[in-house]
């Protein structure tokens, strides 16, 4: 049988299809229903304690305070804290939080964007809530976590050091919305401390699950002004930083005003004529609510003196409250990208307004199966998951839209495998395009080596780089394309998000098709070995000194018989290093064979067994071509293709973690099981099935579940 976590898979597919992981029907992280759990507190009245984001310090996490801090944190709630808390005062603004004691102001640059797009705060901060009506000490938030919405439940405790909040502050004292939603943010991240350093575009995302594109501005980009104006009119969420500390590890005030190494929000563009003469400008926002620019353009600048006093009476609030205006050619000397996120990629459309249309796909490398590393690694590159993708020129058509510097857009975002932020560091990662020849129109399922060896990409990432998620576009004429993600280095597992947006109609699909689901009403398994009626010559039968030898008096093998059997002439004996076939092993050998249920296999039954024994364990030593003694995933796959079963990258996937070693690799005994089940599961759907699905009695789930 599966693995249990298949079967969960199983569920989350056919939830996420039912619409569970959706903006309107988030999944409950940690299993928490905060209307079932609201409902409870008040019938109780009690005040509801998370204890799965606990008021601890295992919730702050190690590094942010100093010993004698951490042992004189008082976890309160903010009533208190204050006679009046609120969730919020006067709406919701930029103003009203400053940076605390974590290294987040990547968070909070994109907190402070997010007050902007009223739609989007309430997607992530509901309004059925607050210290009124209904309190209990329970709050929820929303956040987009790779792929799908998640509700956040916590309490309302929050960290304190002498009755002062220790991270976000209020700059509005009985305000609270700011806390509670980094408090959330910080249990989905793992813990307080697993949130000191980032990206700004990690939190963009997570606000909006939209498209984000990030703009080195070193690089030459001629239109990146009119990119920024575009973004801003379709209300984007915006971020950027300044260069990286270099020597001392802090995030210094420069003699400019701006901090190294630091994150801000985008406020605001605008275009005034200085002295008669066009000016582009920025205006950006520190998120510790201090230290400005002190450049043109600033709060004191003269600039301002330049334009109309209309201009000046909209644009300039000389105050101290980290937010300022720069000119676009300061803003790209002095910081090193720009972030942009927005519902769609509408704003890279600088001709007619397009409809994107958009796919999907969910995948994982898996070390000595599907990582196969960069095509610097030309013998195992082609075992990465590959996406076949037709452009068509239809949408572009509808929409009078034929031109421009891009019309498609692939992001691939690496998904963490542990919860806690730090635990799960990001692989160097990239994705290569490759045109699909006339040749390799009718190409079938995975694309082989030769292929690649053959071809040149016509695009690719820049680089392979570290981080949660690339993103590129690119102009493409109408037609098919292979999209290969992949790790840098072979054998890094992961697991990884391909998104592709297209101005063209865009049909995508994973390029490993599994014959199993998608033909089998034409699969050809392979013959029994002999016809299906009792064997009574035993002396014309060349396998009747090997049944006589380990058969009963009733002249049947049981699992006990079948394990000597199998130990003693199948490996010979050699079962130092593996182990050789256990008995529960054997046991599920006898329960696939047993036509007659009985436990045990009459002459019949194990002819038919030793049979395919024998031809498995020939072909298993004709694939292992390495000479280890040992089944590669590749090699696997070959043998199992050799039978008349093609198999995808994820079904392999999933055989390489029932059957195969920590690395991935198949043992004589352990293939030999994994093949009679797969040819046993594949007759099975064959004689059940209509060709599309398999619709079972309970009892006949059972009899297969309990006994196959």
């Amino acid at each position: 049988m599966p693995p249990p976590g298949v079967c969960l898979n199983i569920m989350r597919d056919r939830q996420r299809q039912e619409g569970q992981g959706s903006l309107n029907n988030p999944e409950k992280f940690c299993g928490q229903d905060f209307e079932q759990l609201r409902t409870y507190c008040l019938i109780k009245r009690v005040r509801f304690v998370d204890e799965t984001f606990p008021p601890s310090r295992d919730s702050i996490g190690f590094g942010l305070l100093q010993p004698d801090e951490m042992a004189r944190v008082v976890w309160k709630r903010p009533r208190n804290l204050h006679s009046d808390p609120q969730l919020y005062v006067n709406d919701v603004s930029r103003f009203d939080l400053c940076q605390g004691q974590v290294g987040n102001c990547w968070f909070l640059a994109s907190l402070g964007a997010l007050t902007f797009q009223q739609h989007i705060r309430k997607q992530v901060l509901p309004c059925d809530q607050g210290f009124q009506k209904d309190y209990a000490g329970i709050f929820h938030f929303r956040f987009w976590r790779f792929g799908k919405w998640v509700d956040v439940v916590i309490d309302d405790k929050l960290p304190t050091l002498d009755d002062n909040l220790i991270f976000v502050r209020p700059k509005t004292q009985n305000e609270f919305w700011p806390a509670l939603l980094e408090k959330a943010y910080a249990k989905v991240c793992g813990s307080y401390a697993d949130m000191s350093s980032g990206s700004v575009s990690e939190a963009l995302m997570d606000f909006t699950g939209g498209v984000h594109v990030r703009f080195n501005l070193k690089e030459a980009q001629p239109d990146l002004w009119e990119t920024i104006e575009r973004a801003a009119k379709v209300n984007s969420l915006m971020g950027c930083g300044t260069p990286p500390v270099k020597t001392s590890g802090k995030n210094n005030v420069l003699p400019s005003g701006l901090v190294e190494g630091h994150a801000y929000t985008v406020t605001g563009v605008a275009e005034v004529l200085s002295n008669g003469v066009p000016e582009k400008l920025l205006r950006l926002w520190n998120p510790w609510g201090r230290e400005e620019w002190i450049g043109d353009w600033s709060d004191e600048s003269p600039k301002w003196q330049t334009v109309g006093a209309k201009e000046k009476k909209e644009l300039l609030h000389n105050s101290d409250d980290g937010e300022f205006w720069m000119s676009i050619e300061d803003f790209k000397r002095h910081f090193t990208e720009v972030d942009i996120c927005n519902l769609s990629p509408e704003f890279l459309d600088s001709g007619n307004k397009c409809v994107w249309d958009s796919s999907v796909h969910e995948g994982r490398w898996v070390q000595g199966a599907t990582a196969g590393g960069c095509l610097n690694y030309s013998d195992t590159f082609w075992m990465n998951p590959q996406y076949r993708v037709t452009l068509t020129d239809i949408l572009a058509q509808e929409n009078g839209h034929t031109s421009g510097s891009c019309n498609i857009l692939v992001s691939l975002m690496q998904k963490p495998q542990e919860r806690f932020r730090h635990l799960s560091p990001n692989a160097s990662i990239g994705y290569v395009i490759f045109q699909v020849p006339p040749s390799y129109k009718e190409q079938r399922g995975k694309f082989p080596a030769a292929f690649f060896n053959s071809q040149s990409p016509i695009a690719k990432t820049k680089a392979f780089i570290n981080s949660r998620e690339v993103t590129e576009c690119f102009q493409l004429k109408p037609g098919d394309y292979l999209i290969v993600p992949s790790t840098y280095k072979p054998d890094e597992t992961a697991n990884f998000i391909l998104s592709i947006f297209s101005k063209t109609k865009n049909y995508t699909k994973d390029s490993s098709t599994n014959v199993l689901e998608s033909n089998i009403p034409n699969l050809e398994m392979p013959k029994d070995p002999l016809p299906q009626q009792p064997i009574y010559n035993y002396e014309d039968n060349p396998h009747k000194k090997v049944f006589l030898q380990y058969s009963d008096q009733y002249e049947e093998v049981d699992a006990e018989h079948l394990q000597a059997l199998l130990n003693e002439n199948i490996l010979k004996g050699k079962t130092f290093q593996s182990g050789g076939f256990s008995l529960d092993a054997c046991k599920s050998i006898i329960a696939i064979m047993d036509l007659s249920t009985t436990g045990k296999l009459n002459a019949v039954e194990f002819v038919r067994l030793w049979k395919k024994v024998l031809a498995y364990q020939e072909m298993f030593y004709q694939k292992d071509v390495s000479h280890t003694g040992h089944l590669s995933l590749p090699e696997l796959q070959n043998a199992i293709e050799s039978i008349g079963i093609k198999v995808n990258d994820e079904l392999l996937n999933l055989m390489a973690l029932r059957y195969g070693d920590s690395s991935g690799r198949l043992t004589l005994e352990s293939y030999m099981c994994l093949m009679l089940r797969l040819e046993c599961m594949a007759k099975i759907f064959q004689n059940l099935s209509d060709g599309k699905g398999m619709y079972l009695r309970p009892s006949e789930w059972l009899f297969l579940t309990m006994y196959s």
